[in-house]
């Protein structure tokens, strides 16, 4: 019968049984590795034995991550949702649904950018009564609530322009870079008027910033502008601010075409000096308990003010998942891909990701346990505000228990909703603890997404062929380290905390779900092997010393395919994920550069914080650059332009391999070729690290332009090198 067809299907990858016989060729060849390096390492007072311990300790830690990492491909998984089963089903008795955006700074993360996010989520396909859309200011900026008064006038015209041309994607600056369809007369008429409103709201809005201030005729246009007649309200200091600019409720809220408009409302959370304001985590569990006061849908879906929504459909491909009759009640979020609108076409700075979100999060979802990544989620209410998971939960009960009151104006809301926001209602509550998102960590998403599956529930990955939300990716080099630091630095202290997985998840989640969440809660640890392996071969190539076994050792051979077979699998596996060849060289070279910097430094500030030498800190990543940065990305040219110490530190790495490389060439041509046969393996090393490197050696010798590496690196990266170069090695 066909109200007894699921909402959706799981289905499994093909070349699973072909993937865990090479899997484990590949085991055994790192096992006879691991055997060689054991048995040969040199007696107590032969030449090298330290550097061999340390390429043996180094070569376990790099098999156990590899380990960990393919728990991540052993059972990927692929969901297909049928939202024509949804309509048919529950058009009448579809869930209210919040949604949230969150913003920071209106510098960096400037108004236009943010209002065509609002924008975008305000025209899903979905009944306008049943949205709402969250937009959470923690800079408390007069100027985002203008830009948002203004969306709101312009989603009058908008709204309905998308619903009749189906327009997607449903952010108008994305939409209007693109050629209008000029076969249809009517939408090449309606896309010229459409578009000169926008321009012009855009135009105020950056008048307005540019100016610095806000006219008494423009503030008088809406009471919320006497949130800010206080000239001592700023960013770290400043009153709640809850601003219900269109009240879905009011049958009265309608756009150009009668159609009914849904629900928009602004909060800035209060914020006083002394007390904790837990970032990004404090802003969602203030907007959960802000919208449960004044729509609270049985759904929320959060998104960074960045990521744009790309297909009307969203919405109800996610509600597949939470309502289908066997599998929903158990699912407590659905997580979307990242996806950005501003990857070149070799990914320069490797920001897409293929093989993450194709292969390692749809393995992990593969277990029930999907990684909640802190935007582009839907999630149940329920879940995220505590409750365990029960056989014996039912949506219905739920949501009848918690209807909202409709017969309070939006006077009696705000006024309520700001107690909610206030930096003193979570005192001594269990808000960041065991309801919400949870504090203390820099990645809230990762870890709160681990509690929420150890309360019971399950989570599910999908990844459409039509992307969903569309964000912006880190255009420069400094800012991609930056985001790299702060994530597996948050993602590190994860492990260390009680909320590691192999303890917290125990007996409650999936052992191949537990690995799958180290893949990338061990990012900083893993830089210390990598470390090792950059330094020391190739100075002890440059010193004539053997760490591997000649080429015409029998143990040659394990060495040989273990190397051969992981990078040739990893080449198909990234070009079978829309990757390039060349794509899959930059993610080699940022594999290394990340590992080295952020992995590295990140690993050292987890360490300083368990120490108590240390604080948790949030760093807040800039979504614009300037027009010649912007040039160079789009011709895929890396950017440096300052000597910040981990430029530095790539500089040096990159400047000892080469010498070690040229050094040792040199010997064997002009005193000892016949040092190449047990020595082959470390130039072969030596040599991918310094063609990984070019673009390291332009910067430094080459390129004049500002986003080449200064003087100063590149003198201090040769000094460091060549002193490193006379290290006697025993």
């Amino acid at each position: 019968m066909a109200e007894l067809q699921p909402l959706f299907e799981t289905k499994q990858a093909k070349g699973r049984a072909a993937f865990k016989v090479f899997t484990a060729t590949v085991f055994a060849g790192i096992c006879l590795m691991l055997v060689y390096r054991f048995l040969h390492i040199p007696r107590g007072g032969e030449e090298g034995r330290l550097t061999w311990i340390g390429m043996f300790i180094a070569e376990v830690l790099f098999s156990f991550y590899w380990i960990i990492t393919q728990s991540a491909r052993w059972n990927v998984t692929h969901n297909f949702p049928f939202i024509r089963r949804l309509s048919q089903r529950y058009e009448d008795k579809l869930p209210g649904v919040d949604v949230f955006v969150c913003t920071a700074d209106p510098i960096m993360e400037p108004p236009t950018l943010v209002i065509n996010t609002v924008l975008s989520v305000m025209s899903f396909n979905y009944p306008p009564e049943k949205l709402s859309v969250y937009l959470s200011d923690d800079g408390g900026s007069e100027f985002t609530f203008y830009a948002l008064l203004e969306a709101s006038h312009f989603s009058k015209f908008w709204i309905p322009f998308c619903k009749k041309f189906k327009v997607a994607p449903m952010s108008p600056e994305a939409y209007f870079s693109q050629q209008p369809d000029e076969k249809n007369v009517i939408q090449v008429e309606e896309w010229l008027a459409i578009k000169k409103k926008y321009e012009d709201m855009k135009h105020r809005i950056e008048s307005i910033m540019a100016k610095g201030s806000i006219s008494e005729e423009v503030r008088s246009q809406h009471k919320g502008f006497s949130e800010w007649y206080n000239s001592e309200v700023t960013k770290q200091n400043h009153q709640s601010i809850v601003q219900i600019i269109i009240d879905g409720k009011d049958t009265n809220a309608v756009d150009k075409e009668d159609g009914r408009l849904p629900t928009l409302v602004y909060m800035a959370r209060e914020k006083r000096p002394g007390w904790p304001h837990n970032f990004k985590a404090g802003a969602m569990n203030a907007l959960i308990r802000v919208s449960s006061e004044i729509s609270n849908g049985t759904i929320i879906l959060n998104v960074d003010c960045d990521m744009y929504a790309n297909n009307p459909d969203a919405v109800r491909e996610a509600l597949c998942f939470f309502m289908d009759e066997m599998r929903g009640p158990e699912i407590a979020f659905m997580q979307h891909p990242q996806r950005y609108n501003n990857i070149t076409k070799n990914d320069l700075y490797s920001n897409c990701g293929h093989a993450v979100h194709q292969v390692e999060l749809a393995g992990i979802g593969g277990y029930d346990a999907a990684l909640y990544c802190g935007t582009a989620c839907f999630h149940r209410r329920e879940s995220l505000s505590g409750a365990k998971y029960s056989k014996d939960y039912r949506e219905h009960k739920n949501s009848e228990a918690k209807e909202t009151d409709e017969r309070r104006n939006v006077d009696e809301l705000e006024k309520t909703s700001k107690i909610l926001a206030s930096c003193s209602y979570e005192k001594d509550t269990a808000w960041g603890k065991e309801m919400g998102l949870l504090y203390g960590c820099p990645v809230e998403d990762v870890v709160t997404g681990l509690a929420v599956q150890c309360r019971g529930w399950k989570s599910m990955y999908y990844d459409p062929h039509r992307r969903a939300f569309i964000g912006v990716a880190p255009n420069t080099l400094d800012i991609h380290l930056v985001q790299f630091k702060r994530w597996s630095e948050g993602l590190f202290q994860i492990f260390f905390s009680k909320y590691c997985p192999f303890i917290y998840g125990h007996g409650k989640i999936k052992l191949g779900a537990q690995m799958g969440y180290c893949v990338y809660l061990l990012w900083a640890p893993v830089s210390l092997p990598t470390f090792y392996y950059i330094i020391v071969p190739p100075l002890c190539l440059l010193h004539s010393i053997s760490l591997f076994p000649k080429v015409s050792s029998p143990w040659f051979i394990p060495f040989a395919y273990v190397f051969i077979a992981r990078n040739v699998y990893s080449i198909i596996e990234a070009l079978n994920c829309d990757s390039t060849l060349k794509g899959w060289w930059n993610l080699q070279r940022m594999l290394v550069i990340r590992r080295t910097t952020s992995f590295f430094f990140a690993f050292v500030d987890v360490i300083l914080k368990q120490l108590g030498l240390s604080q948790t800190a949030f760093a807040l990543t800039a979504k614009v650059v300037t027009e010649d940065v912007l040039k160079r990305y789009d011709q895929e040219v890396m950017e440096f332009g300052s000597s910040s110490l981990m430029f530095t530190i790539i500089a040096t790495l990159a400047m000892l391999n080469l010498f070690s490389l040229v050094s040792a060439i040199f010997k064997m041509i002009f005193q000892d070729f016949g040092a190449l046969e047990k020595l082959v393996f470390q130039v072969i090393l030596c040599g991918l690290t310094v063609l990984l490197n070019i673009p390291i050696y332009e910067a430094l010798f080459i390129r004049k332009d500002k986003g080449s590496l200064p003087f100063s690196v590149m003198f201090k990266s040769i000094a460091i090198a060549s002193l490193a170069c006379l290290i006697p090695l025993n």
